[in-house]
């Protein structure tokens, strides 16, 4: 046999296996590209949103349950169906990275059209539920999943260094539609909230690119530790970890315990971020780093319902 013959033989191979494995699907295999992780984190910030909105209005959530309900399984569903869209455009380089070469969508137990169909139908059920919501609510969900899906995965993600700040925009959305789905008229606390959020997310993800930056190499996504080295990076993520300190400190009308926990929650992630100048092992420090900015996002915005509820 030629060699293009058996190279020819063996993609006839991959693709009936991938077409075979296909059609063995399981439910497990659309919640893996939902991300769940993801989902869930998110439906934090959305709740503080629902909860914010309804106390500063003077409305419970128990007034709003069905509100409520709507915005957090829109939120859900939309959420989950970007991270869907995600992985199908993805799926030409997952395989190149570690942590992504498990997916369905690579071991082809998914293929592109159910990835692709599961993506649009949950996007378009979530945008349904936000509308049941409020309007609002639906255009800030719908703008967030095409910040996300298009100008993020399919054009800045594998162009340029910026693709971190773009990504920042989509991911930032989840406390203004919980917001927008009591008040669609979006005080500025829900400004803030978005502020927060979207200053949080650098530090957070060019952490996790130092980590994971012989993968991004090998995949050819020019993250900034790819593109301009650890040092580089390193600055980069200290200058918006101090400059989060001041804009969580815009909702200090929420109180003297609020306050106190973003300063020192703050400050310390700031302490720990110098300490990479001196640090000999920049993936040790990036991991305690990624894993510091999960722990203050959940704190924060945990706190934000807990000191409004006494």
């Amino acid at each position: 046999m030629s060699k293009l013959n058996a190279v020819s033989s063996a993609e006839t191979t991959v693709a009936s296996v991938r077409e075979t494995a296909g059609s063995d699907v399981t439910w497990r295999d659309y919640i893996t590209i939902s991300k769940t992780g993801i989902v869930m984190s998110n439906l934090i910030t959305t709740f503080a949103g629902l909860f914010l909105a309804a106390y500063y209005t003077g409305t419970t959530l128990a007034a709003n349950f069905w509100t409520a309900a709507a915005a957090l399984a829109g939120s859900a569903l939309i959420i989950a169906g970007g991270c869907a869209l995600n992985n199908y455009i993805d799926r030409d380089i997952d395989h190149l990275m570690e942590r992504t070469k498990e997916r369905p969508t690579v071991s082809g137990r998914l293929t592109g059209r159910q990835t692709l169909t599961y993506g649009l139908a949950v996007s378009m059920a979530g945008t349904g539920f936000l509308a049941a919501a409020s309007v609002t609510a639906a255009l800030i969900g719908v703008a967030g999943l095409i910040i996300y899906v298009v100008l993020y995965t399919m054009w800045t993600k594998r162009t340029t260094t910026l693709n971190t700040i773009v990504g920042s925009f989509a991911g930032a959305v989840p406390p203004l539609i919980g917001w927008a789905a009591i008040d669609p008229g979006l005080h500025p606390y829900a400004w803030s909230l978005f502020l927060i959020m979207f200053i949080w997310q650098p530090p957070h993800f060019l952490a996790l690119a130092m980590r994971r930056v012989e993968e991004y190499r090998a995949a050819g996504i020019p993250m900034l530790p790819v593109v301009a080295g650890f040092s580089i990076t390193k600055r980069q993520i200290i200058w918006y970890v101090a400059a989060l300190i001041p804009i969580s400190l815009l909702i200090a009308d929420f109180g003297a315990v609020y306050t106190a926990a973003a300063v020192i929650l703050g400050g310390g992630w700031l302490i720990y971020g110098l300490r990479g100048f001196r640090t000999k092992d920049d993936t040790k420090w990036a991991t305690g780093m990624f894993l510091y900015s999960l722990n203050y996002l959940t704190i924060m915005f945990a706190l934000m319902v807990i000191v409004h509820m006494f």
